[in-house]
């Protein structure tokens, strides 16, 4: 059970874990009380990223359902989109993704088994939440780490031997790689300083 945690959580990370779950009304309803209205929407999607990308990306709105379409909320001039935390999630967790990062959301959303031909980017600024497996005493009374802003790396499948070595453990504030669940293809998350760190 605490895999299936620790798979389903490092998917989220990427703004992947819901993208596999139907989106229902339900799940829109129970993140009511959070990002309701498309300003409060494109403020956290803004939040993802740094201002040199976020400043012309197009930001989307997440489908109401499984295969559904992205709204629009502003449209951008560069090659980047940026999206507001997954609705019905506990964390707030936004997200920017170059266009191979995007594509790869989509067709994982869509059902269909993503095929990357070269790299892709994503930030999440705000950064992730994840089991706590490291054993270091994060402070903290939840059996969750706060991974802090970091990079994401997805890689055509052909490459993912140079991938193996890497941690699984993302509670220990080091790069780590995780997949998505139900899939072996792995991201490299590279966080580039604590959460809590000034």
């Amino acid at each position: 059970m605490r895999s299936d945690l620790f798979s389903r959580r490092c998917g989220m990370m990427l703004a992947l874990l819901l993208l596999l779950f139907p989106y229902t009304a339900k799940a829109q309803a129970a993140n009511s009380d959070r990002l309701v209205t498309d300003a409060e929407k494109m403020t956290d999607a803004l939040r993802a990223g740094p201002k040199f990308i976020t400043k012309d990306a197009t930001i989307l709105d997440w489908p109401a359902k499984a295969g559904g379409e992205y709204r629009v909320l502003r449209k951008g001039t560069n090659e980047w989109t940026c999206l507001p935390g997954v609705p019905g999630y506990s964390h707030d967790e936004p997200g920017c993704f170059d266009p191979v990062f995007m594509q790869w959301i989509k067709d994982s959303l869509a059902g269909r088994e993503p095929h990357i031909a070269s790299v892709g980017i994503a930030y999440m600024y705000v950064g992730a939440w994840v089991p706590t497996r490291s054993g270091k005493d994060t402070g903290s009374k939840s059996d969750e780490f706060h991974v802090g802003p970091h990079i994401m790396i997805v890689s055509p499948h052909e490459n993912q031997n140079e991938l193996q070595s890497f941690s699984r453990d993302g509670s220990s504030g080091m790069p780590y790689v995780a997949h998505l669940p139900n899939g072996t293809d792995l991201y490299l998350v590279m966080p580039f300083r604590q959460w809590d760190e000034k």
